[in-house]
């Protein structure tokens, strides 16, 4: 697969860092040159993307990006950790590459899936960062049983709140008045516990959705009730604990390798980059 034939008719074209983005970025640090990594990632890197021509759309173009930033903002009074910004399609978050790390460490999932997206999905990855892709088992424990269950309740309890919350665009509260409830939370909470079991059984994670993707897509469209929706969250919240008490999965990462491959890219690029304290 590739983005051209996939993406011409359904994502907009994407890349990194985008003009947009480099215009609102507020930090006197070069985000094309301290950026270690960027890739797709949200409905895009799953397979379960909606187009903005489908009346059911609510779906953005989200990207991840990991850099370091100059020397003042890791060693001075005021460290930078990472930056959001919403702008058209986009909705973009920067780490920090040692923000980046610790969220590894704690197996966070929306950060996990970037070192296990499929090539197409990759915008950008600098040399120094291939340390980190190929040892991504390192990253990988049995801490992903808390993260990703916390993440899909956080997503369910979302998904039955009343009223319209801030972070919900004009259509996304049309949505939820027509189907009764939050489809969007309802589809990640499904997709979270999923990958979560499959992540603990075999240590690999399935960011890419094959077989569920039009079932994740129908469930975001609204097709399931919501009795179906806790009916299935139900069962999968069972599996995912027979799949954490049988994991192959080591109980922690290995912090020491994460710490040496948080040095050596930071040196790496501060060693190349022209941006100074």
């Amino acid at each position: 697969m590739d983005l051209q034939g996939y993406g011409a008719a359904m994502i907009p074209a994407t890349n990194w860092p985008d003009p947009r983005i480099v215009e609102s970025f507020p930090y006197d640090f070069d985000l094309a040159t301290h950026t270690v990594y960027a890739g797709l990632m949200g409905s895009i890197s799953h397979g379960t993307y909606v187009p903005k021509q489908d009346p059911d759309s609510i779906d953005d173009v989200d990207i991840m990006a990991i850099v370091v930033p100059s020397p003042k903002w890791l060693l001075g009074l005021h460290q930078w950790e990472h930056w959001v910004k919403q702008r058209d399609e986009l909705d973009v978050v920067v780490y920090s590459l040692r923000k980046f790390v610790g969220l590894l460490l704690k197996a966070n999932p929306n950060v996990v899936g970037l070192l296990w997206l499929r090539p197409e999905f990759v915008l950008a990855q600098h040399p120094a960062f291939d340390g980190i892709v190929k040892n991504r088992q390192a990253f990988s424990s049995k801490r992903a049983y808390e993260s990703f269950v916390g993440y899909a309740e956080s997503q369910l309890n979302k998904m039955g709140l009343p009223g319209h919350r801030a972070y919900m665009g004009a259509k996304r509260k049309e949505l939820v008045e027509r189907d009764g409830y939050d489809c969007k939370n309802a589809a990640h909470s499904v997709r979270l516990l999923r990958m979560g079991i499959e992540f603990l059984e075999t240590g690999e994670l399935n960011v890419y959705r094959t077989a569920d993707a039009d079932e994740i897509r129908a469930i975001k469209r609204g097709l399931w009730t919501l009795d179906q929706v806790k009916n299935e969250v139900d069962r999968l919240s069972d599996r995912i604990g027979a799949a954490r008490d049988r994991s192959p999965l080591p109980a922690e990462p290995d912090t020491a390798l994460a710490e040496n491959l948080l040095i050596e890219i930071t040196q790496t690029i501060w060693s190349n980059s022209s941006t100074g304290v």
